[in-house]
């Protein structure tokens, strides 16, 4: 058998709802008392919890026995140092998969599913059963990845932050945002809601929904990206929400492709409260005011999620 003392594992894991709770209510029994008085069903917070919690001891089993593991949870991913040559771990949900992808570099991620009765899980084509021998399998190359392209957003600053998603760049409220767009060569200033930068991955999650509103308010039945892009397509899509026409602000660049060599280029002229995140993460954002020049391009990193 392979030698794996040397390995390093990454065990990656996030509160429960029944843990955010007691960190909100100091004490399970107060915040059973709270969801109690609202009719609501205590036994689904601690039947969730228990189910996941039993999942990660097992987890932790099987990574302690094969090298050294370290355990971190989600609000910690954006300052963790990974190493090139770390075995990362997931055990939850699509959303945390997509979290972590976009802070490792390369490194393959083992997802795992703790509750399959409980969530579908795309990105999550293991259960904890399946977990020593895909780590095995993936110790001697011998596993299947499937890679996914990533964006970036750059700022004129030096910062940049990655999506496995999309991009949200815009209004930290909901006010309009003002900054100006270039794109193919065209300059144009707007009034928008923000704009969504969707990858291969995204593009059946917020895209669909901001091209369902455009077909029923066209009366249109179909979209050529109705059904999405492939994970590894090196291909971005850009969306401004809730374009507004005015005397100073354009509504004619809404929609396109971002592609290598075809980047998207923005300029902000709000003096405050302009922002970017990425993944729904909004703690996590770059700053986007008054004097910030914004590059969305693909990502030279490409996530690797192993599938079998």
């Amino acid at each position: 058998m392979k030698d794996t003392a040397g390995n390093r594992y990454i065990l990656v894991t996030r509160k429960t709802r029944l843990e955010e709770l007691v960190m909100r209510f100091n004490t399970w029994p107060q915040a059973k008392f709270y969801l109690e008085h609202n009719q609501m069903d205590t036994h689904d917070y601690l039947e969730e919890h228990n189910t996941y919690i039993h999942c990660i001891h097992r987890a932790e089993n099987v990574l302690r026995e094969r090298g050294t593991y370290h355990r971190i949870e989600r609000d910690f991913l954006p300052n963790y140092l990974f190493d090139p040559a770390d075995i990362v771990v997931v055990i939850g949900q699509d959303g945390l998969v997509a979290n972590t992808l976009k802070y490792v570099h390369g490194q393959p991620v083992i997802a795992i599913n703790p509750d399959p009765a409980r969530w579908d899980g795309l990105l999550l084509p293991f259960e904890i059963d399946d977990l020593a021998a895909i780590v095995q399998r993936t110790e001697n190359n011998k596993c299947t990845c499937r890679s996914i392209t990533l964006a970036q957003a750059e700022t004129n600053k030096g910062e940049r932050m990655l999506a496995v998603n999309d991009l949200f760049i815009g209004p930290k409220t909901h006010t309009s945002a003002r900054y100006g767009l270039t794109y193919n060569g065209r300059k144009e200033k707007q009034s928008s809601s923000g704009i969504i930068v969707s990858t291969g991955l995204g593009s059946t999650g917020w895209l669909q929904s901001i091209l369902a509103g455009a077909m029923g308010i066209t009366g249109q039945s179909s979209h050529p990206l109705q059904e999405g892009i492939s994970w590894d397509d090196k291909r971005l899509y850009f969306s401004v929400r809730e374009p507004f026409p005015s005397r100073t602000t354009g509504t004619s660049l809404v929609f396109g492709e971002v592609s290598h060599g075809n980047s998207l280029v923005l300029e902000s002229y709000m003096p405050d409260s302009g922002i970017v995140f990425s993944d729904g993460i909004e703690k996590d954002f770059l700053n986007f005011n008054s004097g910030s020049l914004l590059t969305v391009s693909i990502a030279e990193t490409t996530g690797h999620l192993v599938v079998s």
